[in-house]
């Protein structure tokens, strides 16, 4: 393993004091993964760190840990060994108390894999792992494992659960055998769980390279039926038609199959079928499931307030999902191609492309066809078109000059009929020809 030169420069402001690395920063090292972000640990308390860095530190919260503000502004946080007390919440601990030694700072860690420390000594640039919970052995095995009992670390901190889900998804492990029971056992706890923090574990999990896998956890565990239990619905439900799979694995194949990163749009690649089991009418030896994006575009909207989105997060949540539905003919007009795009609005369209093409390979299509090929080059050409009364060469001033007439309902009613023609012959849109089209009104 090889340390930045910032790293070792900060470690080497602390002299003879204890210093160490520790985290998921030590867990990516060892993985070979970009480290995102990079914890240390001392016996120092937060007021002598201070004083090593008293131009470019912080320190405002009662867990030990001071912000050092790097030349780019990155943010290196070093926390003062601690051990806690109590967590009435499940979440926060009651009392920090300060540690004496890193052994005791580590015993308080969620996963094994996260308990690892990097001493650097400056005296020759060496590094040396401390392993106190075999977490080494975890990582050679790809388990994720608590550190000591997995109901206590579970009882102090219930979104550890969900944690363990994202990190087995992000790095492809697998959950020990103990430490998933008691997940099971204790899943009713995540509902002391403020949204806004379960909403950000499962984007995580959502951004993976396979977030199905991650969601087929859940779905065992008995947390998505506590937190999502709408998509569970889908589950057993079959479709009929080029679909090869039930609704629940159908929407899972579309979320793996999604192109785009964006949280959102992978939520919406997850709920787009989330209608159809509301909808659902058996004829005869198959079910269809009529006006299902309708209906699930409300329960999506649901489920993202819950998961207290934003409001620009809910409307692109609600567009992907209540317009994703849509023809790919080669026999569409530019009228209804337009028609689209406004539904959807320019900033989703790419969006709702990957999206798309994640619900054509999670049906057992091909990826692309010629008449998709053909609706993607039109999605582009049509864009150059006027899209509305604005896009026009010209505006109200030309009417009322040309008709000497006043502000009045009359100066929109020629505009629209002038964009009516435009939009049947885009060639129209030319300020001499609409000047001499107003003229004859």
């Amino acid at each position: 393993m090889q340390l930045p030169q910032k790293i070792i420069d900060l470690m080497k402001k602390f002299g003879d004091a204890e210093i160490y690395i520790v985290g998921g920063a030590v867990r990516d090292l060892l993985l070979n993964r970009q480290v995102k972000d990079w914890d240390l640990t001392t016996n120092l308390v937060p007021e002598e760190i201070l004083k090593l860095f008293p131009k470019n530190s912080y320190y405002n919260n009662l867990f030990g840990t001071v912000g050092i503000i790097g030349k780019g502004g990155e943010i290196f946080e070093i926390t003062t060994y601690r051990s806690e007390k109590g967590y009435e919440d499940n979440r926060h601990p009651d009392k920090v108390i300060w540690g004496k030694s890193l052994e005791e700072d580590v015993k308080r860690r969620d996963f094994t894999i996260n308990a690892l420390a990097l001493e650097l000594k400056i005296t020759n640039y060496e590094l040396r792992i401390i392993d106190y919970n075999n977490g080494l052995e975890d990582i050679k095995n790809r388990l994720i494992r608590t550190v000591g009992s997995p109901d206590e670390r579970f009882g102090e901190d219930a979104l550890r659960m969900m944690r363990a889900v994202r990190l087995a998804s992000q790095l492809k492990f697998q959950i020990e055998e103990k430490t998933f029971a008691s997940i099971v056992k204790n899943a009713k706890l995540i509902n002391n769980i403020a949204w806004e923090r379960i909403r950000d574990e499962l984007f995580k999990i959502l951004t993976t390279d396979k977030p199905g896998d991650g969601l087929i956890v859940l779905k065992n565990s008995g947390i998505l039926e506590l937190i999502m239990p709408e998509i569970l619905a889908g589950v057993g439900m079959a479709q009929r038609g080029h679909h090869i799979y039930d609704v629940w694995k159908h929407s899972l194949e579309t979320l793996n199959n999604c192109s785009s990163r964006n949280h959102v749009t992978r939520l919406a690649a997850l709920l787009h079928d989330v209608g159809k089991p509301v909808v659902m009418k058996k004829i005869g030896d198959n079910n269809t499931f009529h006006n299902h994006e309708v209906v699930g575009s409300r329960i999506a909207l649901s489920i993202g307030k819950r998961l207290k989105l934003s409001k620009e997060e809910l409307q692109q949540l609600f567009i992907l999902v209540r317009w994703h539905m849509f023809t790919v003919s080669e026999m569409q007009t530019d009228s209804a191609v337009r028609r689209f795009i406004k539904n959807v609005t320019f900033p989703y369209l790419d969006e709702m492309i990957a999206l798309r093409r994640g619900d054509r390979l999670g049906s057992g299509a091909k990826e692309t066809s010629w008449r998709w090929e053909l609706f993607k080059n039109r999605l582009v050409k049509v864009q150059t078109q006027p899209f509305c009364v604005k896009d026009l060469k010209v505006d109200g001033k030309d009417v009322m000059e040309i008709l000497k007439i006043k502000p009045s309902r009359k100066v929109g009613e020629v505009l629209d009929a002038l964009f009516a023609e435009v939009e049947k012959d885009v060639k129209l849109n030319e300020r001499g020809v609409l000047i001499e089209k107003i003229k004859a009104y």
